[in-house]
């Protein structure tokens, strides 16, 4: 079989044509039967190499580039209408970029989309499914068309009942389930071929805290597993919970990627302070009160308030100059920004 190889398929990123996908020859297809469950090269299991799209005039993805190491989970964070869905759908081979491309384990969405399906488990934001069909009969489609079969489609269906917790409405229509079941439902459908990569478009929209707890707790299972996720959300607490990595978008435009703790120390050019001083706090206020990093300054007993515009290291520096002033400074207190701050705060004159 005439199988491309991750290193070929990373090729440097070309417009994608408006006729649709290339093809792939009858004897390129891919094995029923290969469908890795872990990262298979060194490189990053997903990638976006300046990924644009556009619908008419309106530039839905705005040369986008990010990579997620295998086995991390990757938080998309923005608002509705940022581009989340239009980069997620086009990851998951359903839309095809007006520039650039994408790649999954290696291989190109626009050039190996079959390689790309069989790596990858795709959670859309709604799904429908045929009125009186039930959850044992939903997944066992799915794991038919994924070319599963005998013993192991059996295996994979268990466990997906299982692992979704499911097994006791396996007989049961799926028009009865409640938001939570129907959402555990869709991921095992994402989940039946057992693939590398799962995407996941916004998992926990509409459920209630209990089901989203459980859905994170499932989902960290998964990565430990060493499975790649991408997850977007605009609940951003609960990306901030579960995420190695995140990446704040906004009209398009990918405003800011890392840990959650590097994007709040990038972003912390103002933080509130709380320093104790021992015997002459006074004297340490009116100290402080000409810097023009400070604001704000308050004294209450030995604790002295204030704003403080700068980032960590010119904090240390700080209070190292009171230090050196002779000023004993035995507490300090810095309010670290919390997600939805750093958001505001990064999306500041975009969104209107």
């Amino acid at each position: 079989m005439n199988t491309p190889t991750p290193s070929d398929a990373s090729a440097s990123a070309s417009p994608a044509v408006d006729e649709g996908r290339p093809s792939i020859t009858p004897d390129d297809r891919p094995s029923n039967r290969i469908i890795p469950s872990v990262h298979t090269g060194t490189g990053p299991c997903i990638e976006l190499r300046r990924l644009h799209r556009f619908f008419g005039k309106t530039k839905a993805v705005n040369d986008i580039s990010f990579s997620v190491d295998p086995g991390h989970v990757f938080g998309y964070i923005g608002p509705n209408g940022a581009g989340k869905t239009t980069s997620m759908r086009i990851l998951a081979t359903l839309d095809l970029p007006s520039y650039g491309d994408a790649f999954v384990d290696g291989f190109s969405v626009v050039n190996d989309p079959e390689y790309v399906r069989r790596r990858l488990g795709f959670m859309p934001d709604s799904f429908g499914t045929y009125r009186d069909v039930n959850c044992r009969e939903y997944l066992d489609f799915f794991a038919r068309a994924y070319g599963l079969s005998g013993d192991d489609r059996l295996r994979r269906l268990r466990w997906v009942l299982s692992f979704t917790g499911t097994e006791g409405m396996a007989e049961k229509p799926i028009r009865g389930l409640s938001k939570g079941m129907k959402q555990r439902l869709c991921l095992g459908r994402a989940l039946i071929h057992d693939p590398a990569v799962l995407i996941l478009d916004e998992p926990a929209a509409g459920l209630d805290p209990r089901a989203r707890i459980q859905l994170r707790r499932m989902i960290r299972e998964l990565a430990d597993r060493g499975k790649t996720i991408l997850i977007s959300s605009h609940i951003l607490t609960e990306l901030a919970e579960i995420c190695d990595t995140v990446g704040i978008i906004e009209q398009g435009q990918l405003l800011a990627t890392g840990s959650v703790e590097q994007i709040q120390h990038q972003q912390a050019s103002h933080r509130d302070l709380k320093i104790r001083i021992l015997q002459r706090a006074d004297q340490a206020a009116r100290w402080l009160e000409p810097l023009d990093q400070v604001d704000s300054v308050v004294v209450d007993g030995e604790l002295v308030r204030f704003e403080f515009h700068g980032d960590i290291r010119e904090q240390a520096d700080l209070v190292a100059k009171l230090c050196g002033e002779g000023f004993l400074v035995a507490e300090i207190e810095s309010h670290k920004k919390s997600l939805e701050d750093v958001f505001l705060q990064v999306t500041e004159g975009l969104v209107q």
